[in-house]
């Protein structure tokens, strides 16, 4: 059954990713209208992580990001399409890289990298990070239901040269990467919420307590990665431009969660000046009234271990 719904819908997806961007963006002011108006997708979801992230904004401001946010979803969404077809030239042209050299630098030393991001502005394009950055590029990927949608969504994803392994794999993944002395720089998106019993940590982000990602923290301690975040900023309609920024080059030696505080700090700055590029229909604050059920939980965990 998933190989016949794979043979109907993929022709259908090819053949809107073939059309030229000005008609994809025709397709996607007619989702707008029927996200926005007609269904309202998530909106109760969406200004409540507006109003949440950004109390001091007027109710009509945060209704104004969330109808832009809005806009550049269905945008995103015919953007991501157009991924299984875009060229090389193209990509380069309509996402662009400010300061690779800074990656480069790394990885000229031997060293291999944590590439830290959010969800801001079009990280599905991150994808082209190896027609700029030398050296190996891996990255995860979540599991699909459709097991032949999956590949051929990992194949348009490695296209341009990045590597992907699942995301319940990817420790192992990169273990395997160091157990062979293969140096790389791993793509980490990492501002969404964990579940609470996989939790390590909490941190405040935009000033609300909530559990966190540590992962890339963890691996870059374990690995001796040097940690590098990187934002995608949108310059107009679909055109980006994506910076690097340092957090650190000597992870073992910086105090426990910091490099994640860093990280969530950079990401709140980055989101503040274009919040209406943010993912906000992700529920990023669900947790933020269980701290004490996840302190029940470790303690719990330690009584078990000792």
């Amino acid at each position: 059954m998933n190989l016949i719904l794979f043979y109907i819908t993929y022709p259908i997806i090819w053949l809107i990713s073939i059309l030229p961007m000005r008609i994809l963006y025709i397709i996607s002011d007619f989702l707008f209208v029927l996200v926005y108006h007609i269904i309202g997708y998530r909106k109760d979801v969406i200004l409540g992580n507006i109003s949440t992230a950004l109390p001091e904004k007027s109710n009509k401001e945060k209704e104004l990001i969330a109808k832009k946010f809005y806009k550049h979803f269905t945008d995103m969404v015919v953007e991501s399409l157009k991924s299984f077809t875009i060229s090389e030239k193209e990509i380069l042209k309509r996402y662009q890289y400010k300061n690779p050299e800074l990656v480069n630098k790394y990885v000229k030393q031997g060293k291999s990298i944590a590439l830290v991001s959010a969800h801001l502005a079009n990280w599905e394009w991150s994808t082209s990070l190896p027609l700029v950055i030398k050296g190996n590029v891996f990255g995860a990927y979540n599991k699909l239901r459709n097991e032949t949608f999956e590949d051929k969504l990992k194949s348009t994803r490695e296209k341009f040269g990045v590597v992907g392994s699942r995301t319940s794999d990817f420790v192992n993944f990169i273990k395997d990467k160091f157990n062979n002395n293969i140096q790389g720089s791993y793509i980490l998106l990492s501002d969404q919420s964990p579940m609470i019993p996989k939790t390590f940590h909490w941190a405040e982000f935009f000033g609300v307590k909530v559990p966190v990602h540590t992962g890339a923290e963890m691996l870059a301690k374990k690995y001796d990665l040097v940690v590098i975040n990187y934002r995608a900023k949108k310059i107009k309609r679909g055109y980006y431009e994506t910076d690097f920024e340092l957090i650190t080059e000597d992870p073992k030696k910086i105090k426990n969660y910091d490099i994640t505080e860093k990280f969530l700090k950079i990401t709140e700055k980055n989101v503040k000046e274009q919040p209406e590029f943010y993912l906000w229909s992700h529920k990023r604050f669900k947790h933020k009234d269980k701290f004490e059920e996840w302190q029940e939980i470790m303690k719990s965990k330690q009584q078990t271990k000792s």
